[in-house]
Parts: C-alpha cells; structure tokens; sequence
C-alpha cells in the first residue's frame, strides 16, 4: 500500500525487514528537522531556489520548496501544491525575509498519475510544475535557471555519487525554520539498495532516486525541504537537477534511512504536453564551445553550490572513499502516518498540522521593507505582484 511498507521477512543471515513507514519531511516527527548538518547558503550560490508557500482552502499556510526551470516556470514536489488554492514564490533570496521580489500563483500541474486526493499519503510521480503569472527576468546572480535532468539519463545509476540539496528546512525538532537558506552534500545510492532498505516497498520505483548523508549520517532533507532540488555537477561541468525532494523514513529526517527524490529525467513528455516547451537536451559535441543553454536560449550556464565548500565554510574537505553498499539492512522502524503539515508559529515553530499559523513577512525587491503578512498575499495577488 501506498505511504507505508508491507512487512516482508528475509532469510539471509539474521537480518528480517520490519514493518517500516514512509513520510513526508514536513511531518517527520520527534527527530532533528533541517537540511541536516549542512551549511547556509552565500547569496547568489544557489540562483534557482525558489521558496514556496502554499494556501488551503481552510487558510492553513505551508512551506516546500521549488527550482526555477524556465522565465514562466517552476518544478515542484505535487504533494506541496495539491489541493491547494494559492502559492506564494519567493525568488532571488537567500534569506526568506528579502526577497528579490515575490509572485502568487494559482496555475499548477501534478503528474495525472498522483493522486490528489491522496496527497497526505507517500506516492510516485510526485512531481509538478507551477507557472508564473508573468515572466521572470534572470540577472545572471541570484534569479537563474537550472537545468533538469535528461530522458538520456533516467535510469543513470547515481551510486556513490556526490549530490547536493538544499532548502528551508528546520533548523532543529521543535525550532524555528532558519531565514536562511541551508545545503548539504548527499550521497547517491543504488535503487536496488534504497528497495531494500525499506522492505521492497512498491514506492521505490525506477523514477525514484535515493540518497544518503555523505559523510555524516545525519546529513539529510527534512521538515520545509519538500518540492526543493537535488543537484550534481555533470559530466560537462554544468549543475542539473536530478531528483524532487519528495519523502524520508518514518523514522525521522537524521537517521541513516536514505531520504526520496523523484526523477525528472522520467517526465519530460508530460512537460512538454503542460508547457509547450521541450526541456530535454543532449550534451554539446566535444568541437563546440559554451555551456548547454536553458530551454530558449534564454540564458547562459547556470551557476550552483560548489562541490566542495570554501575555505570559511565548515565541511568536508575532500571526498571520503566511497563505502560499499551495506548488504543487510537492519531492523526496520514501525509506520508512519503521512500528511501535511502545518506552518508553525513564526518565533515558536512545531511540527504538527493543526498548530496555528503565524503571518509572513515579505519584503518589497524594490524598498527591502516588511510588506504584508503571508495571508494577504494569498487573499490580494495583486498586492503581492505590486511588491515584486
């Protein structure tokens, strides 16, 4: 069943696949709640973040996060825009509170094979695309585009490879989510491993891409990260999106479950058929010269976080040599619920749905002073398109 693991019993060794849950990061519960052990992002490193809050119908405000593909687009986790009757973008910003400018939406699309309805439990094909209500202008710093992932590349194996996510996540279980934006480097790992790691689930499919801490078993996306991008640096040097954050363990985001992205590389039919534009590309022949171009042509490479933090920046200093895929997994945890969560408190954040909702502060791109509350965004767009 969807959202939780079927208890399977192996006989190899002593080793025996428990009952395990499956979750979203917003609602991981009792565990550290962050992009974990990672580091704050430098203005202008990671220009296609988009930071993304969405409204119910009942008036509850959630968080996710979001990567800028194109001037009129964005790609997102669906289970962040499901149901939902408005979405707030924040573009160009490191920390939340200034923005380069903000922007509502309420025209999205998720994958016809996820199931609205059952968005508050763990499924495939969670993927969509937000579009903009005007077109956005990149400045070659802080407001860029990336790339995704190619059909050539779908079923890449990305084992042991250096990978990157980032978001807003927690900062801590029960604390504020940060102002700033937060990365951390991950590891790849085998869709056969991450299968078994979770009792064979029938989530883990060949759209999924798993990854685990690089080096640190905590290092992981969790509670606000959902709908952000997984990252690596390609074979030409350039940055593509290769997963959408989508799910962790039940167990919570630090543990050593690896955590769940879904493939772009699988949907660029259905991209197409939403958007009218072709977001799939090849590597340039050796002979040219420049980097792969966004869809358009409309700019030139797109900049990233680097593989390897600066000097400053506390991290890994090299890669460590890759451990080999453990053959065993152990016990697993006992099931988690899925579903939503909430926007906690502004000073006093929790992880549970039905706390009340605090007011967003927005800043204006043009002034850089506090404009309306999150609320009034969504109830008047053409005040929130006022302050872009």
């Amino acid at each position: 069943m969807w959202g939780y693991l079927v208890l399977v019993l192996a006989v190899a060794g002593s080793s025996a696949f428990a009952e395990v849950g499956l979750t979203y990061p917003e609602i991981a519960r009792g565990f550290s709640s962050r992009i974990v052990s990672g580091w704050e992002a430098y203005d202008g490193q990671i220009p296609h973040q988009i930071g993304l809050r969405m409204v119910a119908s009942n008036g509850g405000v959630f968080s996710c996060g979001a990567s800028l593909i194109h001037n009129e687009w964005a790609l997102t986790a669906a289970h962040c825009t499901a149901q939902r009757v408005s979405l707030v973008l924040r573009f160009g910003t490191v920390n939340q509170t200034r923005p380069t400018f903000i922007m509502e939406s309420t025209e999205y699309y998720n994958h016809p094979d996820y199931l609205e309805e059952l968005a508050s439990i763990v499924q495939p094909h969670d993927i969509g695309v937000i579009k903009f209500r005007r077109r956005i202008e990149f400045n070659g710093f802080n407001v860029m585009p990336v790339r995704i992932q190619r059909s050539a590349d779908k079923d890449k194996n990305y084992d042991q490879k250096q990978l990157v996510a980032s978001g807003w996540g927690r900062t801590w279980t029960n604390g504020a989510s940060p102002e700033n934006l937060n990365w951390v480097f991950l590891r790849g790992v085998s869709n056969d491993y991450c299968a078994r790691r979770y009792g064979f689930s029938s989530i883990i499919v060949p759209s999924t891409i798993c990854a685990s801490g690089y080096n640190v078993t905590s290092q992981s996306t969790c509670q606000g990260d959902s709908g952000g991008p997984l990252t690596i640096v390609d074979e030409d040097g350039e940055l593509t999106v290769v997963g959408v954050t989508s799910f962790v363990s039940g167990t919570g985001c630090h543990t050593d479950f690896p955590a769940g992205f879904i493939r772009p590389g699988y949907y660029h039919d259905w991209f197409t058929e939403v958007t009218g534009i072709d977001f799939d590309w090849d590597f340039k022949d050796p002979e040219s010269e420049g980097s792969t171009p966004a869809p358009e042509n409309e700019v030139e490479s797109t900049p990233g976080p680097e593989q390897e933090p600066e000097p400053s920046t506390p991290g890994p200093e090299q890669e460590p040599e890759p451990e080999s895929t453990p053959g065993q997994p152990e016990q697993e945890p006992e099931p988690s619920t899925p579903g939503p969560e909430q926007e906690p408190d502004a000073t006093t954040q929790t992880p549970e749905t039905q706390e009340s909702l605090s007011e967003d502060s927005e800043v204006s791109a043009e002034s850089g002073e506090s404009a309306e509350s999150e609320s009034s965004e969504s109830s008047n767009s053409e005040s929130s398109d006022s302050s872009d």
